[in-house]
């Protein structure tokens, strides 16, 4: 009788006595086109429990609970590192709502909120850059990624959490991550950890980095582009391999003077060795202001060397990924295509097909806007 009764108790509260059965939203095995169907934004530094909604850096789908999640950047400036929850309505016709539903805080390993630039000075732990984030699809924990600071000689990361934002994991890196102040090796300060995506079968996860290290080569200019590392990791964190990822060349010229850059925003893994790569360009006018380009690219790893043992990529001899444009947003003639940085299958649509989400971070800036564009993946 005490068996048959713990048998139905776990029966009515399977995630307390099983695995819980993981369910992912289907990917394509590679992606011909993608269609447009529409967009929803978030009103400039919305409050929502205590927070400022802003700086929106990355967005992934939590099919179990048929509910998305999106990270904020914030560098604990306004409030503590965090990421939201959120409820998104859509079908293959429209883009209807976006309702938040919840945030978290992430915690340090010791418990404590992560610290702004201030409290750094004077305190222990570390100062985030969150920039992306995944839902585990083998137990619903969250994992995260930061690109650490060069100025502060704060290394980049890859963290796994809760649900509620405890601290369970820090994936361990190879020491070619590790960054330089004096600007001779590792990553490019705010050009590092921007994609993060665990393979369809949960087993392994790729992190790519936003530009070139500094060994590497030069960044992209109008006149060339660049050359930055995509890693493979299993998930206690040994590398299975490492990639050469040609960037585009920032595709204007920016004002007299003023900036520009291209580099990775986010990657999304379609199969063991391809995956969709998300490049984001951003050219300043010689007013001031900034006008965005975003391509998606899909590709394959396979038949590209092996750069793990590379020390430098300057003068050596490799082979690059492979690499096809899929959708340039500019061909969308949309109003405003703003900083988008976060990539993320959805649910299936009701033709079959999968659905994708974009998101924009607006550096909670009142000259740009959080957008959420909504497309169709042709297979």
């Amino acid at each position: 009788m005490k068996k048959t009764l713990i048998t139905l108790a776990c029966a009515l509260t399977l995630s307390a006595c099983a695995p819980f059965p993981r369910q992912k939203p289907a990917a394509p095995d590679t992606v011909s086109g993608m269609r447009f169907i529409g967009e929803q934004r978030l009103p400039w530094r919305q409050e929502f429990q205590g927070t400022t909604v802003g700086g929106l850096s990355g967005i992934d789908y939590h099919a179990d609970k048929d509910e998305w999640v999106m990270i904020s950047d914030d560098r604990s400036q306004f409030n503590p590192a965090r990421y939201y929850r959120a409820k998104l309505a859509y079908d293959l016709q429209s883009f209807k709502s976006v309702q938040l539903t919840g945030v978290s805080s992430f915690l340090q390993p010791d418990g404590s909120t992560y610290l702004t630039k201030e409290e750094y000075k004077r305190k222990n732990g570390v100062v985030p850059d969150l920039e992306t984030i995944r839902v585990d699809p083998r137990d619903g924990s969250i994992w995260y990624g930061s690109e650490g600071d060069v100025t502060l000689g704060l290394d980049p990361f890859i963290r796994q959490a809760t649900a509620d934002g405890h601290y369970l994991f820090t994936l361990p890196l190879p020491p070619l991550f590790t960054v330089s102040k004096e600007h001779k090796f590792g990553p490019r300060n705010n050009q590092s950890f921007e994609g993060l995506s665990f393979t369809p079968d949960g087993r392994t996860i790729w992190v790519s980095l936003e530009g070139p290290m500094y060994q590497d080569g030069p960044e992209p200019t109008p006149e060339h582009g660049a050359v930055n590392r995509i890693t493979h990791f299993t998930r206690d964190g040994k590398v299975l391999g490492q990639y050469a990822y040609p960037l585009e060349a920032i595709p204007a010229t920016p004002g007299e003077g003023k900036y520009a850059d291209n580099g990775i925003s986010e990657i999304l893994s379609l199969s063991e060795h391809r995956m969709l790569v998300m490049e984001r360009s951003g050219v300043q006018a010689d007013d001031g202001s900034y006008k965005d380009y975003v391509r998606i690219f899909e590709i394959d790893t396979d038949g590209a060397s092996d750069i793990q043992q590379l020390a430098t990529l300057k003068e050596a001899r490799y082979t690059l990924v492979k690499k096809r444009l899929v959708l340039d947003l500019a061909d969308l003639k949309l109003p405003i295509v703003d900083n988008l940085e976060g990539m993320s299958f959805g649910p299936l649509l009701a033709n079959g097909h999968a659905s994708l989400v974009l998101i924009s971070d607006d550096n909670f800036s009142k000259t740009q806007v959080t957008q959420l564009l909504l497309f169709e993946l042709i297979p």
